[in-house]
């Protein structure tokens, strides 16, 4: 989750595919996130929190909200800054 906030963080600032809420780089990275969770109930065919527990899921969601603003600061005040 960490290393994934923060790869759509670094590009977060570019905006590549438009200025559209709908295709902000945070809300693409919780639509794949959802996906992958969606993916991972198909795979083991049990409730995801059977799976995984509820804190590591809010916790991971946490981390990688965390890591996508520090990408996104990294883009904008580090990588702009060359």
């Amino acid at each position: 989750m960490a290393a994934g906030g923060f790869a759509f963080g670094i590009f977060a600032n570019k905006r590549p595919l438009g200025a559209g809420i709908l295709v902000h780089p945070l809300v693409l990275f919780f639509v794949v996130v959802a996906a992958a969770l969606l993916a991972l109930r198909v795979i083991y065919a049990r409730p995801v929190p059977e799976v995984i527990p509820d804190r590591a899921l809010v916790y991971g969601c946490s981390a990688g909200l965390a890591a996508f603003l520090v990408g996104n600061y990294i883009s904008v005040f580090v990588l702009a800054a060359r």
